[in-house]
This record gives structure tokens, C-alpha cells and sequence, in this order.
């Protein structure tokens, strides 16, 4: 099937209220807006950095129908549906799909470590459940389990509307490995920051960085300038942004990042626990990476 995703996905915080208590859905709207405004190729939601796990059923619903419906069509909705429950991801990709998403981006489970058999048969039930193009995410750090060369191959040789794979994997060489065994147009999106370059001088369709919501123009540029085959500006890019990618991730994605963006007043940092904002001294060294790349912070 063509792909509808490509170049810089923003994965969006879930934005809450200050007392944590309920979702800031104007809050959602105008993090859509901007970011289209920016020139990000495509918006993804209720994925690692909007805090899924948080959230009740009815939240992410609301997260997603809220984000589609702010998009209005102008860049393409990657719904996060996945969940360690392989009904309640069918349901919430049926959802998905109800309320317009163009996409749905479905993680290993979590917590329970599949066998790899395990994961073809996940990805396969909630791929057969809706028609909609659908993104395997690969996050071993999270989920403890990797989704091996192999099984993407099977996935995709079975479901048809599964396109590519998001590699939040530590292991570059595993990207080497997902476009040699499955296939040169397998769409392979960055989700490790600090590779989001390399990942495309290898032949990645793009990246869903947590850094594209602080910087969605710089982060839509480095892949246009791939694409436009002037690596030389692209690798300069990637190094002046790689102090606030590491910056970003000194604690736990989203905690970093909300704190950033509550300095950058485009939301409450508010955080639900177990999760927490970052400590002082990682607060004074995220503002200082964010003024190194121009953030008026």
C-alpha cells in the first residue's frame, strides 16, 4: 500500500489541566496549530510521549478525536492504539479509525514479553481489525521485548496495511538489518532522537522525534534536506540539535520535554505520576541546550 506518513511526525504530549486532573484539550489545539504551522509532515498522538498509560480509555479517545478533529485534514493523524491487551488495542484502533486518524502506530506489548510468535499474532488481530495503515513501534527500553527483522517481515507479508516501523532502538544496526530483511521501501521512522540523520542517510522515511514539538521547523528541514540530497547541511543540523536531544531525555520522556514547553508557554507543565518533572539541576541544563538553539526560554 502507499504510505501516507513521511518526514517529520511530532509526537504530542498530552497536554493536563495544573492540578494534573483533566485533559487541556485548547491546550491540544493550539499544539496542532502551531505545529502546522511549522511545517511538521504529520502529528501523531497517545503514543510514549502522551503519557498512554495515564490515561483512562475514555482519555485517550478524547486525545484522539480531539487531535483529528484540530488537524481538520491538513497533515495526516498517527493514533497511538497499542496497549499490552490485545482487545483493548483492537478497540481502541476501531476507534481510531471511527473518528478520521489516517494511521494507527501499535507497540510491542508491554510488560507481559511476547514471544516473537506472540507479537505476529498481536500485530496481526488488531492489523485484520481495521483498514487503516498501520506503523509498528519498536521500543525495546520500554516494552522489554524486541520485534525482531523477521517478525516485521512476517507482519508485514500477512497485513497488508502495515507500512513500517517506528525504531526506538538503541541498536542502530537493527535498522540496517529491518531494510535488508523486509525491505528496502519499508517505511522506518526514527524514535531515538539523536538519530533521527542517520537514520535517514540510510534510507529512513522519516522520524517521530519528542524534539520536534520545541523545534517542529528544524526537525521538518532535516528531512527535507535529505530529501533534497544536501547531507551536508542536514549532518550541521544534526549536530546543532543535539545538545537539547540529549537534554530532552536526561530524565524520562515526557518529563523533560513538558517542562520545556511550560517555559515555552504553550502548556501547563503538568505531569501525571508515576512520572515527574525533571530535578532542578536538569531543569537549568535543559533551559541552557534550548537557548544554544535559539528557544527564547
Amino acid at each position: 500500500m502507499t504510505p501516507t506518513f513521511r518526514g517529520s511526525i511530532t509526537p504530542l504530549p498530552t497536554p493536563f489541566t495544573a492540578d494534573g486532573g483533566r485533559i487541556d484539550v485548547a491546550a491540544i489545539r493550539r499544539m496542532v496549530d502551531w505545529q502546522i504551522d511549522e511545517g511538521s509532515h504529520g502529528l501523531s498522538c497517545t503514543g510514549t510521549t502522551g503519557e498512554p498509560t495515564s490515561l483512562s480509555f475514555e482519555e485517550r479517545q478524547l486525545v484522539i478525536r480531539t487531535v483529528v478533529e484540530a488537524t481538520a485534514g491538513r497533515v495526516p493523524v498517527l493514533a497511538g492504539t497499542g496497549t499490552n491487551n490485545t482487545t483493548e488495542s483492537v478497540a481502541m484502533s476501531r476507534y481510531a479509525h471511527e473518528v478520521g486518524a489516517d494511521g494507527i502506530l501499535v507497540l510491542a506489548p508491554y510488560h507481559v514479553r511476547p514471544s516473537q510468535q506472540g507479537l505476529f499474532e498481536h500485530f496481526t488481530v488488531i492489523a485484520g481489525a481495521t483498514p487503516l495503515p498501520m506503523m509498528l513501534y519498536n521500543i525495546p527500553g520500554r516494552t522489554a521485548v524486541n520485534i525482531e527483522p523477521s517478525t516485521q517481515r512476517r507482519v508485514r507479508e500477512a497485513a497488508p496495511n502495515v507500512f513500517g516501523v517506528k525504531e526506538a532502538n538503541q541498536d542502530f544496526l537493527q535498522v540496517t538489518r529491518d531494510l535488508a530483511e523486509v525491505g528496502r521501501d519499508w517505511c522506518v521512522f526514527s524514535g531515538i532522537e539523536t538519530l533521527c540523520y542517520p537514520m535517514l542517510a540510510l534510507g529512513g522515511a522519516g522520524h517521530v522525534s519528542a524534539t520536534s514539538n520545541v523545534l517542529p521547523r528544524q526537525l521538518a528541514t532535516l528531512y527535507e534536506l535529505v530529501r533534497a540530497g544536501d547531507h551536508a547541511a542536514a549532518l550541521d543540523l544534526h549536530f546543532a540539535m543535539l545538545p537539547l536531544n540529549e537534554a530532552l531525555f536526561l530524565e524520562t520522556n515526557p518529563g523533560p520535554l513538558k517542562f520545556l514547553l511550560g517555559a515555552m508557554g504553550l502548556i501547563d507543565p503538568a505531569i501525571r505520576t508515576p512520572l515527574s518533572l525533571p530535578s532542578e539541576d536538569n531543569r537549568r541544563r535543559i533551559l541552557a541546550a534550548a537557548r544554544q538553539v535559539g528557544i527564547d526560554v
